[in-house]
């Protein structure tokens, strides 16, 4: 972190100055390429209402952190947004109902349970800093927090790329290769459940499923073939990143929302690219 300091402490820009904006970079540039490659596959197995739902039932995560006591939900927030990951799922394999009646039964009832445990006695408001996010809070033990997130999903890409594109893009084909689509499925809602929540305090729930598609979105208008969609994806939301969270200094907003805005324009600017 002191070399990073050092180095960029050297940029002739007055944000450059703080180190608070230096740790918030070095998580942006770490956090964007984990969202983009999250988000590519999101988009290609029609899952973008599920990641929304795991972002919301946040809310239930934290309620339950607040009622045993703990200092930091952080660890309910995960157990909960993977435990529904789960159940989501499972309640696709056994259940007749479709895939977004399920999703939309678990969010609203995670959601109705997390208002509903944490307005007991007025004491919602303080909580809604969730809703908002702040990455310039972010810490350096955060900071190696998503450090570890990435290398996670970069393993997971490795070892279980191509079975995820199949499973996604044709299920029976899946299973006639031997390849477990449950297991497949929930191992990567899992994943989509792990970063979402943990990036909440940074990014706020409120934006953050934005974050995740936006840029994956742009990428499919303008992608030939599968690497290139991976490589813009992680392009854009790189950029998107960076020139969100310098313009949230200057503009005094919140930063996360204001990368959403620099993503949602890369998304306007890949429509245009494409019909051309």
């Amino acid at each position: 972190m002191n070399g990073w300091h050092a180095f960029l402490g050297q940029l002739p820009f007055d944000w450059a100055q703080y180190a608070f904006m230096l740790n918030a970079l070095l998580a942006v540039i770490l956090v964007s390429p984990l969202f983009a490659l999250l988000g590519c596959m999101v988009i290609n197995n029609q899952m973008a209402f599920f990641s929304e739902a795991i972002g919301h039932a946040a809310l239930t995560g934290i309620a339950i952190g607040v009622l045993a006591g703990l200092g930091n939900p952080l660890w309910s927030m995960i157990a909960v947004a993977i435990l529904l990951a789960f159940a989501i799922t499972l309640f696709r394999r056994y259940s007749a109902a479709s895939a977004d009646t399920i999703i939309g039964l678990v969010m609203s009832f995670a959601v109705a349970l997390g208002v509903v445990l944490l307005s007991r006695g007025g004491g919602f408001a303080k909580y809604s800093r969730y809703l908002i996010g702040d990455i310039l809070t972010i810490t350096p033990n955060e900071i190696a927090g998503a450090a570890a997130m990435l290398a996670g999903v970069a393993l997971l890409w490795m070892f279980f790329f191509n079975r995820f594109f199949l499973t996604f893009l044709n299920r029976p084909l899946a299973k006639s290769r031997g390849i477990n689509v449950w297991f497949m499925e929930a191992l990567f809602a899992a994943a989509v459940a792990l970063v979402v929540t943990v990036s909440i305090p940074w990014i706020g729930l409120l934006v953050i499923n934005s974050l995740l598609i936006l840029p994956a979105a742009a990428a499919r208008n303008l992608a030939r073939n599968t690497a290139q969609y991976h490589a813009s994806a992680v392009a854009i939301s790189l950029v998107s990143g960076i020139l969100g969270l310098i313009g949230s200094f200057y503009w005094n907003t919140a930063s996360g929302a204001t990368i959403v805005l620099f993503a949602m324009a890369f998304f306007a600017a890949s429509l245009v690219l494409r019909r051309r």
